[in-house]
């Protein structure tokens, strides 16, 4: 059994760590919901982005505009495969379980999926430290690399997002659909999918019977950059919120861990200290005795 000594001293490191980790875990909840807030915000307006380029798509448009080219579809000049920016968002910081752990493994099956099926050459532009450091150990090449997007992600530095002249250009970022619930999701965001057809052919009906002032192509002309941009902003905050609330998590577990172990911990501690009285009474007694006889 340890010494009497040594259990106070594990319980006071015990009691500093849990301090820090709920700490974290209040720091986090705090940020949690502005940062849902901003989620929240920028979910309507990128559906209803899509849904109006979705009104305004043609075949005639598409070989007009590049970013609503199919490879092989819209453009049969162009391979299927080519060159693919993928833009992989994770966090500067760490103590969040394994919410980096998963964007960079989703961004690894992405690449090998774009690399042996597709036989695409993949161009990396990665966000975040978490990133930046595990693909520098790789030794991956790297396109261009930023650690100044935070908790606040803005449209500015959506737009700054630079992919080059490439044929596709798939995020990875971290979807929030709860606190708890963020998986890792890959969302190709070039070239701009033409809407579905349903079954015998037909396309998708108009939400709306459009008046096009002053013709469809120039509205795409404006439209087709926001959307981009957009989504761009769409994927950092969702994973910014994503990331606080991985964070909340993990330190609510180490601090609920903690204090299952501060328990564990005193009660051995109130045993040694019980086992040493009673030593200590013991000797008395025999040195009592002793003295009589």
């Amino acid at each position: 059994m340890a010494k009497p000594r040594d259990l106070r001293r594990r319980i006071k490191s015990v009691q500093s760590t849990r301090k820090i980790t709920k700490t974290m875990e209040l720091v986090a909840t705090s940020k949690l919901k502005r940062a849902q807030d901003r989620v929240i915000a920028a979910r309507p307006y990128a559906a209803a982005l899509a849904e109006v380029i979705a009104d305004l798509y043609a075949p005639e448009l598409a070989e007009r505009f590049p970013l609503l080219r199919q490879p092989g579809v819209t453009d049969p000049g162009r391979k299927p495969g080519g060159r693919t920016a993928l833009i992989l968002i994770t966090a500067n910081r760490g103590l969040c379980g394994a919410f980096n752990a998963n964007l960079i493994r989703e961004a690894r099956r992405r690449i090998e999926h774009l690399e042996v099926e597709g036989k695409a050459t993949v161009d990396l532009h990665l966000i975040g430290k978490k990133g930046i450091t595990y693909f520098k150990f790789a030794k991956r090449p790297v396109a261009s690399q930023r650690i100044d997007v935070g908790d606040k992600p803005t449209a500015t530095q959506a737009a700054e997002v630079e992919s080059g002249a490439v044929d596709a250009v798939d995020v990875v970022f971290s979807q929030f659909k709860s606190a708890v619930s963020t998986p890792p999701t890959t969302l190709r965001i070039l070239p701009i999918a033409p809407p579905r057809t349903v079954e015998g052919g037909r396309g998708r009906q108009k939400a709306a019977n459009y008046i096009l002032k002053p013709s469809a192509e120039a509205i795409l002309e404006q439209l087709l950059p926001l959307y981009v941009r957009n989504q761009v902003y769409r994927a950092l905050v969702e994973t910014a919120a994503a990331f606080l609330g991985a964070q909340r998590t993990a330190m609510k577990n180490a601090t609920d861990n903690a204090g299952e172990m501060l328990d564990l911990l005193q009660r051995t501690y109130n045993r040694a200290r019980q086992a040493q009285i009673t030593q200590e009474l013991a000797e008395i007694v025999g040195g009592a005795e002793a003295l009589k006889g």
